[in-house]
């Protein structure tokens, strides 16, 4: 997901969500997080219309330490919550607080809510494919 995908449609960028400072990582970590295939406005915020045109191609992929921990794909619920899915079923599922709102460019962040607990990742990359 790190290279342009000739299947993604105009519109779509690869951004990269990487842990930011909390107190169980104090200094944040580079190499946890997510790397998410999305379509965006022009304000940088996830765009729903695109988004149901092609929700096929809206991929995720969290990561750890060099390791792929899983595949799945960026879902939208009505009105405007967004979260991450990866297998059938909620329980895995990573919501993102207020997801709808946040504008989605380098240096800004992001909180999602993981097995109960909320973390920050900041935006690392955010690029047209």
């Amino acid at each position: 997901m790190t290279d342009a995908d000739p299947a993604a449609p105009l519109g779509f960028h690869h951004i990269r969500l990487e842990l930011a400072r909390e107190p169980q990582a104090p200094a944040g970590d580079p190499e946890a997080g997510y790397d998410i295939l999305a379509p965006l406005t022009a304000e940088r915020r996830l765009d729903a219309a695109v988004w149901r045109e092609a929700p096929e191609k809206c991929r995720v992929r969290r990561f750890s330490h060099g390791a792929t921990l899983a595949f799945g794909r960026l879902r939208h619920a009505a009105p405007d919550r967004w979260f991450l899915d990866f297998e059938p079923g909620d329980a895995d599922d990573v919501h993102g607080f207020r997801l709808a709102d946040e504008r989605l460019e380098t240096g800004e962040y992001v909180s999602l809510s993981t097995d109960d607990q909320m973390h920050t990742y900041v935006v690392a990359r955010s690029e047209p494919v």
